[in-house]
């Protein structure tokens, strides 16, 4: 993966997926020693942040090298300044660029034109960096992921598109329930079909919270209003007002399933409180892997990290 982009969960192979995980599980357990002592990541945020910019910061920290944060008002990306100028200007200052942008197709462009490798940090399509750390803890939780059966209940939105292409690729059999108009892409469902032919998994799409829910390992859900929606907010509420998670929707799973949920979380709305705290939880952890794996992630991409393959099975 050195010098390679991460825009999308479509841009790694089944094998990289692995061994990402394989190296982060290593990483969080103390059992690499990586330097990237002088190297830069520009950190190109158009959205505010807790767990992407803290985690790719304190990650470059502990790798030994140092991460710059820069907000939108710093850099205005396409209205102060053209995407192709930051990506040719930030190209020569630092060694990789993690944009979390509004549209996904600025990070294209920014890719497009940069020198060094860039970093999906979440755009409007996609969050895969969210996705390769919720496989993370799927695997510590279940000791396996191929052949599990995640549920997403909600929003077709960045989230689910990641977790369905990399379900899909690394072999997790996918269901999700959304209501009519809020459906995944059907060019991200058709991707993640074709990867589905090849791994085995299988894919479910429906409208129905419970037929989605029934039996599974996984339940899995996100906000209704993501960023940049506030103004859908209300009538996001009354058309989501069925896909809660909650205690009776969790209970027609497996007695041993976790609860996955990206955070933030509006607590009350796609997902009760009592059970966001409940110990099947597995929220927090969510978090904290977002740490272990980006850490992978940047070893690989600016150390040339040789990462051992086959340790997942």
């Amino acid at each position: 993966m050195k010098g390679k982009d991460l825009l999308s969960i479509a841009d790694l192979t089944r094998e990289e997926v692995r061994s990402l995980i394989s190296s982060a599980v290593d990483m969080k357990a103390g059992g690499w020693s990586v330097s990237l002592s002088g190297k830069v990541l520009a950190l190109v945020f158009e959205k505010p942040s807790l767990r992407t910019r803290v985690s790719f910061e304190v990650a470059m920290w502990q790798l030994g090298g140092q991460a710059i944060y820069l907000s939108s008002a710093e850099v205005g990306l396409g209205k102060r300044e053209s995407v192709p100028d930051v990506a040719h200007v930030l190209s020569r200052y630092v060694d990789a660029i993690a944009a979390r942008t509004f549209f996904h197709q600025t990070i294209e462009i920014l890719a497009n034109y940069s020198r060094v490798p860039v970093i999906n940090a979440l755009t409007d399509l996609e969050h895969p960096c969210q996705v390769l750390a919720d496989l993370l803890t799927i695997y510590e939780k279940k000791g396996e992921l191929e052949g599990l059966t995640l549920a997403y209940v909600g929003d077709g939105n960045n989230v689910a598109h990641s977790l369905l292409l990399a379900a899909a690729l690394i072999g997790i059999n996918f269901r999700i329930a959304s209501p009519r108009g809020y459906e995944v892409q059907n060019k991200i469902l058709n991707l993640a079909q074709e990867f589905a032919l090849e791994s085995g998994a299988k894919i479910f799409c429906t409208e129905e919270p419970r037929l989605t829910v029934s039996g599974v390992d996984v339940v899995y859900t996100d906000v209704w209003t993501s960023m940049g929606q506030e103004a859908e907010a209300e009538q996001r509420r009354k058309v989501f007002a069925n896909y809660q998670v909650n205690r009776e929707l969790l209970s027609l799973a497996k007695e041993d399933a976790i609860l996955m949920h990206p955070l933030p979380a509006h607590r009350g709305e796609e997902v009760s409180d009592d059970i966001l705290e409940s110990p099947q939880s597995v929220v927090f952890d969510q978090a904290e892997n977002r740490l272990h794996l980006q850490k992978a992630l940047l070893a690989e991409m600016l150390g040339g990290l040789e990462i051992p393959l086959g340790k997942l099975q």
